[in-house]
């Protein structure tokens, strides 16, 4: 299953937790271009004024669109098989702001075990 499909896959099961923060990181982490763990990283509680507040809404179904097609998108800016990709978003002013990290992985012990990997 291209790498691609499987983000909507974790789109899809973001959506219910995502219809209700303004703002966090999706993270998914990959490895041989397959996504295991993945999740959001939040606060779901703003304060203003010192008092905490619950958030009522978060993102719309269209900024949710929105913010998968550019995940999407961002995959053909990825040159590696093992890593970790963070989705930054936050609603401001009513607009969707998103941002995006990579993160490549390697492993010490495959390249040690395979001598011409490091000469």
């Amino acid at each position: 299953m291209s790498l691609g499909r499987q983000l909507d896959i974790v789109f899809k099961q973001l959506k219910d937790e995502l219809a209700y923060l303004t703002s966090g990181m999706i993270f998914i982490q990959i490895r041989n271009n397959v996504i295991g763990k993945f999740g959001i990283r939040h606060f779901p509680l703003e304060s203003k004024d010192g008092q905490l507040q619950k958030l009522d809404k978060g993102l719309s179904e269209s900024q949710l669109q929105l913010f998968r097609l550019m995940a999407k998108e961002s995959l053909k800016l990825k040159k590696w098989t093992h890593g970790e990709i963070l989705f930054e978003f936050a609603v401001k002013q009513n607009k969707l702001c998103t941002s995006v990290q990579f993160e490549s992985n390697y492993n010490m012990s495959n390249l040690l075990s395979d001598p011409d990997k490091i000469l």
